[in-house]
């Protein structure tokens, strides 16, 4: 998960409590700063070493979570890419901000027609990442993508993945799940991340999705209603992107979700894939 790595963190990430932490070793969680940008690449090198320590036990590792990336990068490594540049990207934020990301996804195009391709014109993560990448390298992302990974293929990972097929379904599930984490604190949480006073919301731990709209409202961007509008729309767009990139994956088994979790069904396809 991309963001239950950050410490301070607790219920934006729906991060398991402390007494499901003692019942169960989680691995991965509070391990970093937010004001350190965590990666995909370095997310693969430190699950691989949890993995180790875990087989040396005895044991298998459970990998849970939402972020297909991380997972990919596990699997199958990166492209080698460099590391995130703070000042660079308030760079080019600056830039956005003056000229729009649309302007920007224009100067990506030219630079990089393949990228610029799989990239919407308003995705100003992806489009920032990519014109970091060719400021950083001399080189555009694609080049990077075709050149290769850097995987070490030591971890070999079976995925089975739970989709919802009723929308309406899954949107009244994520707006119960957000108004639970505001009855639990959650713009207190964000509140005290701003009071820091080192933090920015171009940090990607903020713009993760919750902390990025409550970030936004209580610097008077916008009123709680807009606030809370934008959260559940992300956050069903996410779900959206995810439901999308399993479906794209040709080797991840699929469970359709309903209100009876199929726990047995889980519980085999585990055996199963552990060879007992």
């Amino acid at each position: 998960d991309s963001a239950l790595v950050y410490r301070g963190m607790d219920i934006g990430t729906a991060k398991p409590s402390r007494l499901v932490r003692e019942r169960v070793p989680h691995h991965l969680i509070d391990i970093a700063d937010p004001l350190v940008a965590y990666s995909a690449g370095r997310f693969a090198t430190d699950a691989r070493a949890a993995a180790a320590d875990i087989a040396a036990r005895g044991r298998i590792p459970l990998l849970v979570g939402g972020t297909l990336l991380y997972q990919r990068a596990l699997r199958g490594g990166l492209a080698d890419l460099p590391e995130a540049d703070p000042e660079l990207r308030r760079c080019i934020d600056a830039q956005a901000e003056a000229s729009g990301w649309p302007a920007l996804h224009a100067r990506l195009a030219d630079l990089d027609p393949d990228a610029a391709a799989k990239i919407a014109p308003t995705d100003r993560q992806r489009i920032q990442r990519a014109l970091e990448v060719y400021e950083l390298t001399g080189e555009v992302i694609s080049v990077h993508q075709r050149r290769g990974s850097r995987g070490d293929g030591s971890v070999r990972v079976t995925t089975l993945a739970i989709v919802v097929d009723d929308r309406a379904a899954l949107a009244q599930r994520i707006e119960q799940r957000f108004e639970a984490m505001l009855d639990a604190g959650f713009v207190a949480e964000v509140e005290a991340l701003m009071v820091r006073g080192d933090l920015d919301p171009d940090l990607p731990a903020i713009r993760a999705v919750g902390y990025r709209q409550i970030w936004g409202y209580l610097s008077g961007d916008y009123d709680w209603a807009e606030a809370r509008r934008r959260a559940l729309a992300a956050t069903r767009q996410l779900a959206k992107r995810q439901m999308t990139w399993i479906r794209s994956e040709e080797n991840f088994g699929v469970l359709p979700w309903s209100n009876k979790q199929q726990l047995s069904t889980v519980r085999d396809w585990a055996r199963s894939a552990a060879g007992e």
